[in-house]
């Protein structure tokens, strides 16, 4: 069952439909967000103590500096300099601006734009600093260019572009410092993949997919792999399907399918090796279940479900190991947040976001703090408020 089809809408179900029009390969209305649907907010409880692999802490969110634009579906990177950038997204219209967030004073400023507007890109940290942005859309066209941001000038420039335009995309930091770009959607789902080398600026063609397909999620493997798993099908369906990059031979092979097919979930690496999938959007609605990946034996096996059905979330991994899932989309829009486990392979709620937010960011910046940003809350307005998540042990 497609998840766009015939109950009354709610707001994550209309979501599903904005999301399934930009696999279709219609122009999204993002813009005008009057025309979402308003949910009343279900009043959530206290939040309970958690014991952690190290110590029981909790966290607590506070309000920090707004930035100067709302904006929804923008992607985040902490910077060498310990700066947060953010940009690109959807605002009243696709953007091109990009904003800086200093830990030290809690305030965001203008930095130089993107040349232009685009949303469902990848934005990749690269080891020399700057920043790679690749593809997007800006729902009319898809795109093939990629810019880079050098912190030092505060200004984006042009390299090179991808062979093949592309949106809803992955993008994985590899060990020899090139960026593998995977999948994606232009008129189809695609099965292609291109490396980026920083030190040319240059793209090139490698190993193509075993399985067309979008919205999916990546990363890299201890062992120098990159692991893709879930998205949509190209029959625009969730898939559970999953498959492995080896780099030395520039080919994808099969893997274990996960047990639940999904898409717009999260995933994680976590310190012990393991692969961290969370919630997402599967055939028959919004999920609750995660699941681990071992690339040592290549099977998924399920852990502990979260205690709400959650996807257009954020999964942080904490210096102590454990994973901070924040908001998201359920039958409406939510400020949960949970922790997850991985000693004991479950998960306990702590103290909510400031506010209901989706497709919102989030980034662990060097203080330990967590950076939330920006998304969509319960009433269709997106946001600029932004918010830090404390640590608060027990």
């Amino acid at each position: 069952m497609k998840p766009n089809m015939t109950i009354e809408p709610t707001v994550s179900q209309q979501e599903m439909k904005t999301l399934h029009c930009l696999i279709a390969g219609l122009r999204l209305v993002f813009s005008n967000a009057a025309s979402r649907i308003a949910i009343p907010l279900l009043v959530v409880g206290m939040a309970l103590v958690f014991v952690q692999p190290c110590a029981a802490l909790s966290f607590q969110f506070e309000e920090t500096g707004s930035m100067a634009v709302g904006r929804d579906n923008g992607t985040a990177v902490l910077l060498q300099n310990g700066r947060v950038l953010v940009a690109g997204g959807i605002g009243i219209d696709f953007l091109a601006s990009a904003e800086l967030y200093d830990p030290a004073n809690g305030t965001w400023t203008a930095t130089g734009s993107l040349a232009e507007a685009r949303s469902y890109h990848t934005m990749t940290l690269l080891p020399g600093g700057k920043v790679l942005v690749a593809g997007g859309h800006n729902g009319i066209d898809k795109f093939a260019s990629a810019e880079l941001y050098d912190p030092a000038t505060e200004t984006w420039s042009a390299t090179g572009s991808l062979n093949k335009a592309r949106t809803a995309h992955t993008a994985t930091l590899l060990a020899d410092g090139k960026v593998l770009v995977a999948g994606g959607f232009n008129d189809n789902d695609l099965s292609s993949a291109e490396l980026y080398d920083p030190v040319t600026g240059t793209w090139t063609t490698t190993g193509q997919l075993v399985r067309k397909r979008s919205v999916h999620v990546a990363t890299l493997l201890p062992d120098g792999r990159v692991l893709v798993a879930g998205g949509f099908n190209s029959s625009s369906n969730p898939t559970a399907s999953a498959e492995l990059y080896d780099p030395a031979s520039g080919t994808w092979s099969v893997t274990g399918s996960m047990v639940t097919a999904r898409n717009s979930h999260t995933v994680t690496l976590l310190l012990n090796g393991l692969v961290l999938v969370v919630g997402g959007y599967g055939d028959l609605g919004v999920l609750a279940s995660a699941e681990l990946y071992d690339p040592a034996s290549g099977t998924w096996s399920l852990t502990g479900a979260l205690p709400m059905a959650i996807f257009h979330h954020t999964a942080t991994l904490l210096s102590n190991g454990a994973v901070l899932v924040t908001g998201g989309s359920s039958t409406f829009i939510v400020a949960n947040v949970e922790i997850y486990n991985p000693n004991k392979g479950t998960w306990s709620s702590t103290e909510n976001l400031t506010i209901p937010r989706s497709n919102h960011t989030a980034t662990l910046i060097r203080n330990g703090k967590v950076l939330v940003a920006n998304g969509t809350d319960m009433f269709g307005n997106i946001l600029a408020s932004a918010e830090l998540g404390v640590r608060v042990r027990q």
